[in-house]
C-alpha cells in the first residue's frame, strides 16, 4: 500500500510538471481576454466618438447618407450654424452671421474646427421622433441631427465685434456664477461661408503671414502689462498682514535693481499706500514691491497657482501662459516683470479666468461654452454640468484685493469708462508694451457687482498706440449692454 501511494505521488508529480506548460498558457489566454475585453470597454467610453468623428474615418458617410447635420444654437436662440440644400440636392454647410463666431462655432471642411470639430458626431446623430423617422425613412429623406446649445450669446458678441471696430484683439466674456463663455470674439476674423477661398488664401504665399485663423481669446500670447500688478499685489498681502501701512514715494521715475522704471507720462504719483498704488498702476510702487518687499520664489508659486505654465481647465485648443522669473532669476528681471513686461504672457482667456477666481472668493469655475444637446424637436439629449475647478487662492486674500479693484475703476486709471456707472466694477488696466518703440497693447480686465458678481470682462486691443480704442472702453460698452438686454427681458 505504501509502495502504490508513493508511486501515485509521484506520477502526480511527473503530470504536474507536464501539465505546466498547458496551465500557462491557459492563464496567457485569460490575461489576453481580459485585457481586450477592458480595451473594448475602454475603447467604447473613451475613444469611440473620437475615432467616428476623425474626418478620414470612411463610417461617417454613413451618417452623411441618413442624417442632416444638425444646427449650432445660441444661448439666446440665435442659428449659428445650419444646413441648407443646393440647387443640386447636395448639403452644404451654412453660418448665418458670417465671421462673428469663426472661432467658436469653427467650420466643417478640412478637417474642422472649434465646435463644428468637437461635436461632429454629436451634430450627425438624430434624436428625431420615431413618427419623424419613419416618415422620412418612407419618403427617402434624411433624419435632422441634434442641435448643440451653446453658451455664446449672440447680442454680447455683436457689441464686442462693434466695439473692436477695426482693431485687431480679443473679447472674453464669463458668467461669473457658472464659467460659462458669453463671448469669445477675436479680430481679425474670417467668413466660414467662404472657408475655400481663406484656405487658399492662407496657403498662399502672399497670404502666409496671415492671422486670420487664429483665436487670439486662447492662442494669442500677449504681455499682460499691469494687469500683472494683480498678482504682485496679491502676493504682497499675502506676505504682508500689515498691508494697509504700505506706503511709496512716487517721483514719476527710478532706478531698481539698476534698471530705470517710470510710470506713464513719467507722472509724479506722491506718497501711495497699496490701494492707491494699485488704483494709479504706480510702476515705481510696483517694482519698489517686487524688489524689496515680496519673496520673488513665492510669487513664483503663486502664479503657477493662478495656472501660469499649467493647463487650463478648457477643453478646446488654447496656449499655456507663461512666467519665467523665479528665485534663480538674475535680479534685473524683477522689476519689468512685476510690472507686467518681462518675459510674462498670457491669453486673454487665462486672464478672464484668474479675475472670474477673485469675483469668486478664491474658487475657478471651468468654463463652459456648450450648455447642451437637444434633439430637432427639443428633447433633452445630454447635458454639460456646470463644474468648479476648486479653490485657487485663500478667500481672505479676494476679500482684501477686491476694494482696491473697486477703487481702480472708481477713481483709477478705469475711471474715465467706468466710475459713473449705475453698478460696480472692479478691474485693472493694462498698458503693455511690445517693441522698443512705446507702442503698446491696451488691456482690461474685470467683473461687475462686486457684492454678487454677474459677469467677468477680459479684453485686449492690439496697438493702442494708433487706433487708440482702450480695453476699458470696450469692455464697458459690453458691460452696458449686457444690464440693457436683461433689465429688457425681466
Amino acid at each position: 500500500m505504501k509502495e502504490f501511494l508513493e508511486k501515485e505521488k509521484e506520477r502526480a508529480e511527473k503530470n504536474k510538471i507536464k501539465n505546466r506548460p498547458i496551465v500557462f498558457m491557459t492563464y496567457i489566454m485569460v490575461l489576453t481576454f481580459m485585457a481586450l475585453f477592458g480595451y473594448v470597454i475602454y475603447f467604447m467610453f473613451h475613444d469611440a466618438d473620437r475615432i467616428v468623428s476623425d474626418s478620414h474615418n470612411k463610417r461617417r458617410d454613413n451618417f452623411d447618407r441618413f442624417v442632416s447635420r444638425g444646427e449650432i444654437v445660441s444661448s439666446d436662440g440665435e442659428i449659428l450654424a445650419e444646413t441648407k440644400t443646393d440647387e443640386e440636392g447636395n448639403d452644404v454647410r451654412y453660418y448665418p452671421y458670417g465671421s462673428l463666431f469663426a472661432h467658436t462655432v469653427g467650420y466643417k471642411a478640412y478637417g474642422g474646427s472649434g465646435i463644428e470639430q468637437e461635436y461632429d458626431i454629436d451634430l450627425m446623430r438624430s434624436h428625431a421622433n420615431i413618427a419623424n423617422k419613419l416618415v422620412n425613412d418612407l419618403n427617402d429623406e434624411k433624419n435632422d441631427g441634434d442641435k448643440v446649445i451653446t453658451t455664446y450669446n449672440y447680442d454680447l458678441t455683436q457689441t464686442a465685434a462693434y466695439a473692436l471696430g477695426d482693431a485687431n484683439g480679443a473679447v472674453v466674456v464669463l458668467d461669473a456664477d457658472t464659467g460659462d463663455i458669453l463671448v469669445m470674439y477675436s479680430s481679425p476674423t474670417f467668413d466660414p461661408n467662404e472657408i475655400d477661398s481663406v484656405w487658399e488664401n492662407i496657403h498662399s504665399e502672399e497670404g502666409s503671414s496671415s492671422t486670420v485663423l487664429l483665436n487670439r481669446c486662447t492662442q494669442g500670447m500677449y504681455a499682460p502689462g499691469s494687469t500683472f500688478k494683480v498678482v504682485t499685489a496679491l502676493e504682497y498681502l499675502r506676505e504682508h498682514k500689515d498691508y494697509e501701512d504700505y506706503s511709496h514715494d512716487c517721483y514719476g521715475s527710478d532706478i531698481f535693481n539698476s534698471v530705470s522704471i517710470r510710470c506713464s507720462n513719467s507722472t509724479e504719483h506722491g506718497t501711495l499706500d497699496l490701494k492707491e498704488s494699485l488704483a494709479m498702476s504706480c510702476n515705481t510702487s510696483f517694482a519698489n514691491i517686487g524688489t524689496n518687499e515680496i519673496d520673488i520664489g513665492k510669487l513664483h508659486n503663486l502664479a503657477e497657482e493662478l495656472l501660469f505654465n499649467k493647463k487650463l481647465p478648457y477643453d478646446q485648443e488654447y496656449n499655456k501662459s507663461e512666467f519665467v522669473l523665479d528665485k534663480d532669476s538674475e535680479i534685473t528681471e524683477i522689476p519689468q516683470t512685476v510690472i507686467g513686461q518681462g518675459d510674462t504672457l498670457i491669453t486673454p482667456l487665462h486672464n478672464a479666468l484668474i479675475m472670474d477666481a477673485i469675483a469668486n472668493g478664491g474658487v475657478l469655475m471651468k468654463p463652459r461654452y456648450v450648455k447642451e444637446i437637444r434633439s430637432v424637436n427639443d428633447a433633452l439629449i445630454s447635458k454639460n454640468p456646470v463644474k468648479s475647478c476648486g479653490q485657487l487662492i485663500e478667500p481672505e486674500l479676494t476679500q482684501k484685493i477686491i476694494p482696491m479693484l473697486e477703487e481702480v475703476c472708481e477713481n483709477g486709471t478705469a475711471s474715465e469708462y467706468m466710475s459713473s456707472k449705475s453698478y460696480t466694477v472692479a478691474g485693472k488696466t493694462g498698458t503693455a508694451e511690445y517693441d522698443n518703440n512705446g507702442n503698446c497693447n491696451s488691456w482690461f480686465v474685470g467683473f461687475t457687482k462686486t457684492d454678487n458678481p454677474d459677469i467677468v470682462v477680459s479684453v485686449i486691443v492690439e496697438d493702442y498706440t494708433s487706433n487708440q480704442i482702450s480695453g476699458t472702453s470696450v469692455a464697458s460698452q459690453i458691460m452696458d449692454r449686457y444690464y440693457e438686454i436683461r433689465d429688457n427681458t425681466k
